[in-house]
């Protein structure tokens, strides 16, 4: 009897009733492996398999694959599906391809033949199914194979609605994978006049197309604006004759609303034409005019869908940040979302009005829901609302509700979310710094932070605190006096403690005319805290007790006990030791004069940007509004303040070199400026130059062309790295061996570069141990994240001691260019000369002749592109001895395809070259340039 036909397959719903049936992991495995042999054996012995047998084992297969089983064999059974006229078996070829077939396979050459067989024929079923299965393959293969014929489905005037819908889609898919493959010129056009198509799914699908091409050449796609309004306006006014039959819960087409609104806000405001920005504001009218009538349906869907189009609406608004009176509307409508039902409405009004926040226009606006920010802050159950509620207030505080905000966020700081702390604590801060109109607030505001927050005050805003009271002789005394008050608490944090030593330090004879603080109570209180508190703290108050003896002569000899006490005892850390030995000699060899000199005020800091804006930044990126903008500025440790005056004295001409990256004015070399806590020699810092190197070691140019070898080496230190990289993301392992006989002590590598390059290479490096044995190798393990475009690397800082002497200290350029995150890029000549056609722009190219640094080595350039990691392309360029290379840059923010052509002149005297390079974005231009031109 013949097989039972039909789409149930009812030997598969056999097999995967027994499957389901199994007691056991055991037995499930016994009855695959018994079905597994038995398809392997039909596919071997039996050559009369018709299409319907050949499917049923093929989801036997898959249905096996899917629970967790390799499948090694099948492959080709299901590439013969391929050609069946049957839709189901065709359908199941593509399936199993689609999940199992490697794109390195040797039938891959098949699959392609089939799947072009399958696009140029008429039944549009066919072709569909050859998309989506492109589509689901994805890979560059594919977008070569295929780089003309899809184009040409979806701009052709035969080809069916749904096959051009598919055509889009899968358009899409390969240009997320090869950008190469969307052909320019008279095609630009062809795509934008999709969006006039009247099938539904055709203009859903053409406008996510042109939406992913407009972001990364919008210049060439800018047609695309007129008639996404003109589409919009056609939708969403109120005699629209568009799209009836798409109505959704009577809402018209509101998806497609939504993706045309997402598409427009990738352009600003359309200027050129007056009747488009007339006919785009109506658009937005009109859907803040509905936002506003009586639902028409209670169901969900409907409120969904209406508000899907509103907030998008409402993002171009801002986006387009020029109509104050959308604007304002804007806001009033979002601020009756903030007492809504819906967790995630209230959740998008608040996200919605941090944005309009920082508009002129619909800043009072929004000033105007303070108090149900509050609220919301306070009483919301969800904790993203809650932090959304703390964004928005920080938007929105200006001079005239600067203190009302600030006290509201220090109250509910107190039992806000752990998971929040830190990010309230910077904004109370710069809040705190930014409307400060009375110092003495501001003095109070950060204590408050310190008492209440401690563990999430982070270094940069203690620093401030310290520099800011510093600079302001009138809040000098009362800062001295608060911190003094805030000291005698039972339970100080230890930041507290930092705080009071710097400030007591330099100010402490400002109050000690009062005996409830007089010096010998100043010191005591103080030296209560020190066997509390970490090295770093206590090496602070040694500083502090020198200071001491500048500001009150008659303690003197109580200080230097302590000094003994600690210089005498054999001390587990032999950095304090050393300090203590050195301060106690100080205080009794240098005369009067010499010591106050030595141990004079801190001078005024110059006015420079707060560092703590650029912390906020780079932990929240995206989520930091403008208007909150203040001055940013670098910031290393401060160490020890008295280390500062020794160097204002004995080296002068070092406070101006490092103005820009000394936080404190601590006149140290970079290198010392370790943001794990080195502590500083201060004797041999004044009396001897044996610190180390402090200018930056660049032998990063090595490693333009490799990943792997020796970064730094001299007669203490070796430094390896080997690395690799993947799209935007990196990993270093930094090997440091010793080649002394000695322990190097106090080993402790950081990273140092700007704020702002911090913000587009996000760089996290895990601690090492602090004791590197002789002649021992550790290794410290560094992750890189690429965000945007930079140029200027990091640089790591290893500070140490050997033989307990003084500090060295090394400053290593780290090989990080931006040549790391390349992908090579495989191209044919045409799609590359249409490429290179494209970056045809001023800005988008850079072009340099020079003479080479070595004589000419065909072979050996071309390796150096490859380490470059660029892909070669051969037989491309009509000269063979000129090289051709592609690659794309992948950053967080968007990708970067480059093209490079290299054209040696063998004529020359002198071996010269000439390169030229091509790409999206300018400064990778220009970077990508100076990195060979140095290497050749």
């Amino acid at each position: 009897m013949a097989p039972v036909r039909g789409d149930g397959m009812r030997g598969l719903a056999v097999f995967i009733s027994d499957i389901r049936n199994c007691k056991s992991k055991e037995a499930e495995i016994k009855r695959i492996n018994k079905e597994l042999a038995n398809i392997r054996s039909k596919f071997k012995g039996d050559k009369t398999l018709d299409g319907y047998q050949k499917k049923k084992y093929v989801c036997k297969l898959l249905f096996i694959f899917l629970l967790g089983h390799d499948i090694d064999f099948g492959q080709m059974e299901a590439v013969n599906l391929l050609s069946s006229n049957k839709y189901s078996e065709k359908q199941i070829g593509y399936l199993f391809i689609s999940v199992l077939v490697n794109t390195n396979s040797d039938l891959i050459k098949l699959i392609i033949q089939s799947i072009k067989n399958d696009l140029q024929s008429r039944n549009p079923i066919h072709v569909n199914l050859a998309l989506q299965c492109i589509a689901n393959i994805g890979s560059r293969d594919m977008a070569e194979a295929f780089s003309t014929e899809i184009p040409k489905l979806l701009v052709s005037g035969d080809t069916m609605d749904v096959v051009k819908q598919s055509a889009a889609l899968c358009l899409l898919r390969l240009y997320r994978t090869c950008p190469d493959i969307i052909p320019g010129g008279e095609w630009t056009s062809r795509i934008i006049h999709l969006l006039n198509d009247q099938h539904m799914g055709v203009v859903t699908a053409a406008t996510s197309l042109i939406d992913a091409l407009v972001k990364k050449n919008p210049d060439e796609y800018k047609g695309c604006v007129s008639l996404a309004v003109s589409r919009l306006s056609r939708i969403v006014t109120a005699s629209y004759t568009d799209l009836q039959d798409y109505t959704y819960y009577f809402v018209p087409a509101p998806w497609l609303s939504v993706k045309l609104l997402r598409l427009l806000q990738n352009y600003n405001p359309p200027t050129e034409d007056p009747g488009v920005r007339g006919r785009l504001n109506e658009c937005l009218e009109t859907i803040l005019n509905k936002a506003q009538e009586p639902p028409k349906s209670k169901k969900v869907q409907h409120s969904n869908a209406k508000n899907a189009v509103l907030f998008e609406a409402i993002n171009l608004i801002i986006h387009n940040d020029s109509e104050a009176n959308l604007l304002v509307r804007a806001c009033n409508q979002l601020g009756q979302f903030l007492s809504n039902r819906e967790t995630n409405l209230r959740y998008l009004a608040l996200e919605s009005m941090c944005h309009l926040a920082t508009s002129e226009f619909s800043h009072e606006a929004v000033k105007k829901h303070q108090e149900v920010v509050i609220l919301s802050m306070k009483m919301e159950k969800d904790v993203s609302v809650r932090q959304q509620a703390v964004d928005l207030l920080y938007a929105m505080c200006d001079r005239t509700n600067a203190e009302e905000i600030v006290q509201e966020m220090l109250n509910y700081l107190e039992t806000a979310d752990y998971s929040i702390r830190e990010e309230m604590v910077l904004k109370v801060a710069i809040l705190a710094e930014k409307y400060a109109t009375d110092f003495t607030w501001y003095v109070d505001v950060i204590l408050n932070l310190i008492r209440i927050a401690g563990d999430y005050v982070s270094e940069e805003v203690w620093y401030r605190v310290i520099q800011i009271v510093i600079n302001r002789e009138e809040v000098q005394g009362y800062a001295a006096k608060t911190v003094f008050e805030a000291l005698q608490a039972p339970a100080c944090h230890e930041n507290m403690v930092k705080v009071g030593g710097y400030i007591l330090g330099e100010f402490g004879n400002l109050i000690a005319g009062d005996s409830r603080s007089a010096p010998m109570v100043q010191f005591k209180l103080l030296h209560s805290k020190y066997h509390l508190c970490s090295s770093m703290t206590r090496a602070l108050l040694l500083s502090t007790y020198i200071k001491f003896i500048n500001l009150f002569p008659e303690i003197r000899s109580t200080i230097q006990d302590v000094f003994r006490q600690h210089s005498n005892l054999r001390s587990a850390d032999a950095e304090l030791q050393q300090r203590a030995s050195e301060y106690l000699q100080l205080s009794i060899v240098a005369s009067t004069d010499v010591l106050a000199t030595v141990l004079e005020e801190m001078p005024s800091f110059p006015e420079r940007e707060s560092s703590i804006l650029a912390v906020l930044k780079k932990k929240k990126p995206g989520r930091v509004p403008e208007n909150a903008e203040i001055r940013d500025s670098k910031s290393p440790v401060p160490n020890a303040h008295s280390a500062h005056n020794a160097q204002t004295n004995h080296t002068a001409g070092m406070n101006n070199t490092n103005a820009s990256s000394d936080l404190l004015g601590l006149s140290t070399p970079p290198a010392s400026q370790s943001q794990t806590g080195t502590l500083i020699d201060v004797l041999g810092d004044i009396y001897s130059a044996t610190n180390g190197t402090s200018s930056v070691i660049n032998n990063a140019k090595k490693f333009v062309f490799k990943n792997n070898g020796v970064l730094f080496e001299n007669d203490l230190l070796q430094i390896g790295v080997k690395s690799e990289f993947r799209q935007n993301l990196g990993r270093l392992g930094l090997y440091y061996g010793n080649k002394t006989q000695t322990a190097l002590q106090n080993f402790v590598p950081t990273l140092q570069w700007s704020a702002d390059d911090a913000l587009k290479l996000n760089v996290q490096i895990k601690a090492v141990e602090p004791t590197l044995e002789a002649g021992a190798q550790i290794q410290q393990l560094l992750t890189a994240e690429c965000i945007d475009n930079y140029s200027a690397a990091p640089s790591i800082v290893i500070s140490f001691r050997v033989n307990g002497g003084a500090p060295q200290k090394i400053t290593v350029l780290l090989p990080l260019t931006i040549n790391k995150f390349f992908e090579p890029t495989e191209m044919n000549a045409e799609s590359f000369f249409a490429r290179w056609k494209n970056l045809g722009g001023e800005q988008q190219r850079a072009q340099r002749v020079f003479k080479a640094q070595q004589p000419l080595d065909l072979p050996g350039a071309r390796n150096k592109l490859i380490g470059f990691g660029m892909q070669l392309l051969e037989g491309i360029d009509p000269n063979p001895d000129n090289m051709v290379c592609a690659g794309i840059i992948h950053t967080q923010a968007h990708k970067v395809g480059c093209l490079l052509r290299l054209e040696p002149n063998k004529q020359a005297q002198v071996c010269m070259f000439r390169l030229t390079i091509r790409s999206s974005l300018e400064n990778v231009t220009q970077e990508i340039c100076e990195l060979l031109v140095d290497q050749f």
